[in-house]
């Protein structure tokens, strides 16, 4: 198997955190070039500066407000050393023998076992555990769950990811506005019919396929991202045991989805499991195959 550096992992997700935020940037100025070409003359301009006003105010809260959004998505609660000792003792352990800072430590009330990483940098970095991950994990699983959580801080892959979820928020909040403007406001009378047709035909065609095709890169880039975090997690720990054991338990944990909490779909390539298991097949899943995931951990 190839051996991961964590240095030069750093620096591509650091080159791929920008070139997302530029392709998303582009495409939410596109979506506003033409809904501003569609109102008309009158308001293109207005439109257009708006459009990039809200995107680079939207890119800089989901940069510097990431972990809040996250932590917010699922009313995460602060997991202080006196309620949940377990937890903070073994990343306090994961931390000094990797030499990154301690993240600051939540949990969210779910049955399901799980948990994420999010923030913009280790020195930001916040890890959320769900009480049944808690409940159902000895130590060593969940110290293998943590030291994955602590390859997704290491790695840098907590700004790209929770960055990926929030813009691939923005474009889908951008898009169903201007399709639901449509539904209501109907195509207004113009000089150029033809023109505005067409306009407003690929208005509605870049509406509906850009937020398909960003979620499509986000899942992809998330299943990447588990099988690095994975083998990270084996070299802090010095064994797969651990995460092996965590993989199975929710491989086999039955949990019914409509006693859970909601999770928003732009959160969820976050965690370490699909924590909405409702994929109908891998180029829609935010997760490897947990068998797998369980089968390479396995051969190491």
């Amino acid at each position: 198997m190839e051996r991961i550096s964590f240095y030069n992992q750093i620096a591509k997700n650091k080159r791929k955190s920008f070139f997302l935020i530029l392709i998303v940037f582009l495409v939410l100025i596109a979506l506003g070039y033409v809904i501003g070409r569609i109102a008309g003359p009158d308001y293109f301009f207005l439109i257009l500066i708006f459009s990039i006003i809200f995107s680079i105010v939207y890119i800089l809260i989901g940069f510097y407000k990431s972990d809040k959004i996250a932590l917010a998505s699922v009313n995460a609660k602060p997991a202080s050393d006196s309620e949940y000792p377990m937890f903070n003792s073994v990343v306090e352990g994961l931390c000094i023998a990797s030499g990154l800072p301690k993240p600051r430590l939540y949990v969210f009330k779910s049955n399901q076992i799980n948990a994420f990483a999010s923030g913009r940098d280790p020195k930001h970095a916040v890890i959320c555990v769900t009480t049944g991950a808690l409940e159902k994990l000895n130590k060593q699983e969940l110290e293998g769950v943590l030291a994955h959580e602590l390859s997704h801080i290491a790695n840098y892959d907590i700004r790209f990811m929770t960055l990926t979820a929030v813009l691939v928020g923005m474009v889908a909040i951008i898009s169903e506005i201007f399709l639901r403007s449509l539904w209501f406001g109907g195509m207004k009378d113009s000089d150029n019919s033809k023109s505005n047709a067409i306009l407003m035909i690929v208005g509605i065609l870049l509406a509906i396929l850009a937020p398909i095709a960003v979620q499509l890169v986000q899942f992809s880039i998330s299943r990447k991202r588990e099988f690095t975090a994975d083998a990270s997690a084996v070299k802090f720990v010095r064994s797969p045991t651990g995460l092996i054991g965590a993989l199975k338990k929710i491989s086999h944990d039955s949990v019914s989805l409509s006693r859970e909490p909601k999770i928003s779909k732009a959160v969820a390539p976050l965690f370490i499991s699909e924590p909405l298991r409702e994929s109908i097949s891998n180029a829609f899943s935010t997760h490897p195959p947990l068998k797998e995931r369980i089968s390479i951990l396995e051969r190491m």
